[in-house]
């Protein structure tokens, strides 16, 4: 039987999607470790308070808590951290949130602490952990934050006794990242970078005899790298030959260092890697017979590739994920958190001997029908300086619904944090949210973004605030000139860097309606006086050296043009975020009460960069959608409660 469809406004459809069913799919898989025929990963779980758990299956295929409720397994390295445990031998050494100590849980015991406690005049945090072979030494990342300093990062080795002093085995360099031992803990590697690069910009590879006895690193040697060659994922072979992946080419591409030199042995206009905003990232691996296995992202499908040392091509084979990642070795198969735009991330177990894929561990259980999910259309667009971007355009899907025959629908255009970092097209619930209420969504992967090259990756350089913003506003007049939106209901919003970018598009252009800034940035000569260590030079490339670039600063930032603002917005903001401060949404929400413009400033106590707790992301939803609602005048479906808007007379 054919269900007749109804026919409503955009905007008021009924959505198979509540703001909490969204939410019920914020459990977060990554960080995939083997141990033996165990396979261990981490789980934030948003209804516990964004907690990160360390889930193990067994080889009976039993499934169990590693880490306790009273543990929070995560650091705070970089703010973003990474690499917060590791497995060997069925004992798990792990960074836990509220202290940044390093705990050893031996099976069936209560986890002891083998870091000491933070000292009077600083406080230390540890990163990418990694165990040697031995058992004996914990090699990783240590930040140590000291009072009215910058804090210090260097590499330690660190004896799994608890008892040793902890021994630093590289030092001088502003950042770390990525210590890996070969199997036979005899040779070391490692990444280092200074400021003002970030290490997507230039970074150096390392390598040296690991003294395996004293924890100690002899006759360091720098293999390659400069300030403008991004090396990520260095990875010893089973055979102990150094692989890495670097972007002297002009893409990411899988690299070998022979002993003498580097060689770029899979050569492709592909990124086989990308930016490392955390610890611990994977996207390919070795099985045991040496070979690589490289993954690969698609549209709608991805594959696994399959490669000889030599770089000598063996096979393909295309998977039902398209985005694939923390790709690990598993007896015959490979284990990888992946993804499609029809199926939420899990955890999945594929054969490299028959094909056959198996799932360990779904984020969600939740099954969105087929005939309601919005499949992404890749786009690439006319935007500023005869140039072109891309971007992946939804429309609006709903199998109960058809739209008014006049109407055209809304389009929300998302852009993107990093700003070096990319969207996706795998299912994202926060976009079907939109699509099956009958908004259009375009998710924009302008200038600056990555998978696209070195060169489009660079095109931001001196130019965020601007290209970003252009790119924004160019793909709504591209979707226009198409006749698939209404240009007078166009929203905008993003998170981080991309709420940055939404407010500027809302003060420098005039083609939105209404936008969501979420920890977006309002004042940038505030911001980088603000925010830590990681990104405190990083706007040195996107913009320029400040006091040098003083002017540039003041003119790409929002708050000193507000005459020029006229669309509501709404403001999300957590209290103790120490990437984008909460001053940054003070100053906004100050300057829309003074100018009498429609706006919402919501903080949530302690939610840091990026919510977690499932309360705080169903209230955001839901807050976003109402204030849509109010500014395009449409009736959400629905329960909905209402939020306080100020100005609101003015709507």
């Amino acid at each position: 039987m054919i269900m007749k469809k109804k026919n409503s406004q955009y905007g008021s459809w009924l959505s198979p999607l509540s703001a909490k069913l969204v939410t019920s799919a914020s459990l977060k898989l990554s960080e995939i470790v083997i141990d033996g025929d165990d396979i261990y990963w981490l789980e934030c779980r948003a209804n516990e308070g964004g907690r990160y758990v360390i889930v193990k299956k067994n080889k009976n295929g039993k499934l169990l808590d590693v880490s306790s409720s009273s543990f929070n397994v995560r650091n705070s390295v970089h703010e973003y951290g990474g690499g917060s445990y590791d497995v060997k031998d069925g004992v798990v050494y792990f960074c836990n949130w509220d202290d940044q100590r390093i705990y050893k849980a031996l099976p069936n015991k209560s986890p002891i602490p083998i870091t000491s406690v933070s000292q009077k005049n600083y406080k230390d945090r540890y990163a990418d952990l990694r165990i040697s072979n031995d058992s004996k030494w914990i090699i990783c990342v240590r930040e140590r934050h000291q009072n009215n300093r910058e804090p210090e990062n260097q590499l330690v080795a660190i004896s799994t006794d608890g008892v040793s002093e902890i021994n630093v085995i590289s030092k001088g360099y502003d950042f770390y990242s990525s210590p890996r031992l070969n199997n036979r803990d005899e040779q070391i590697c490692w990444l280092s970078w200074n400021h003002p690069n970030m290490p997507w910009d230039g970074c150096e590879l390392w390598s040296g005899i690991f003294d395996s006895k004293n924890g100690r690193i002899i006759q360091p040697n720098k293999i390659t790298g400069d300030q403008d060659i991004s090396i990520v994922q260095p990875e010893w072979s089973p055979k102990g030959e150094l692989f890495f992946i670097s972007d002297e080419s002009g893409w990411w591409n899988l690299t070998k260092w022979t002993g003498f030199s580097t060689v770029n042995i899979i050569s492709e206009k592909l990124d086989h890697g990308g930016p490392s905003w955390q610890f611990g990232f994977k996207t390919f691996c070795f099985n045991d017979q040496n070979e690589i296995i490289l993954s690969e992202k698609g549209l709608l499908n991805g594959s696994v590739r399959k490669f000889e040392s030599t770089g000598k091509f063996l096979n393909k084979i295309t998977i039902p994920h398209n985005s694939i990642s923390y790709i690990v070795n598993y007896n015959y198969s490979v284990i990888y958190v992946g993804s499609s735009p029809n199926s939420l991330p899990e955890i999945s177990k594929f054969s490299l001997i028959d094909s056959q894929i198996e799932t360990i561990k779904s984020s969600n259980e939740i099954q969105l029908h087929e005939e309601d999910i919005s499949y992404p259309k890749k786009i690439k667009f006319p935007t500023t300086n005869n140039e072109e971007s891309y971007a992946f355009y939804y429309a609006p899907k709903n199998s109960k619904y058809q739209p008014i025959k006049s109407e055209k629908p809304p389009l929300l255009v998302i852009s993107h944090g990093g700003p070096t970092s990319s969207t996706s097209t795998d299912l994202n619930l926060s976009i079907q949210y939109w699509t099956t209420r009958g908004f259009s969504v375009v998710d924009v992967d302008y200038r600056g973004s990555t998978g696209y090259g070195k060169k489009y990756r660079n095109s931001l350089k001196g130019n965020w605030g601007i290209f970003d913003t252009d790119d924004c506003v160019s793909v709504v007049k591209y979707l226009s000139k198409k006749s698939l939106i209404d240009i007078n209901k166009v929203a905008i919003k993003g998170g981080s860097a991309g709420g940055y970018t939404t407010i500027n598009a809302l003060t420098f252009h005039d083609v939105f309606a209404v936008g969501a800034s979420y920890y977006g940035i309002a004042d940038l000569s505030v911001f980088i006086n603000d925010t830590h260590k990681f990104e405190s030079k990083y706007l040195d490339s996107l913009i320029g050296p400040y006091p040098e670039k003083k002017q540039e600063y003041y003119d790409r930032s929002a708050i000193n043009f507000t005459e020029r603002l006229s669309c509501p917005m709404i403001i999300l903001q957590g209290t103790e975020d120490k990437i984008v401060p909460p001053s940054q949404a003070e100053i906004m929400a100050k300057a829309l009460r003074e100018k009498k413009i429609p706006f919402t400033l919501m903080m949530f106590k302690g939610e840091q960069h990026g919510f977690r707790d499932s309360k705080n992301i169903i209230a955001s939803l839901e807050a976003e959608l109402y204030f849509y609602s109010k500014v395009m005048k449409f009736i959400p479906s629905g329960e909905i409660k209402p939020i306080v808007i100020e100005n609101s007379d003015f709507l």
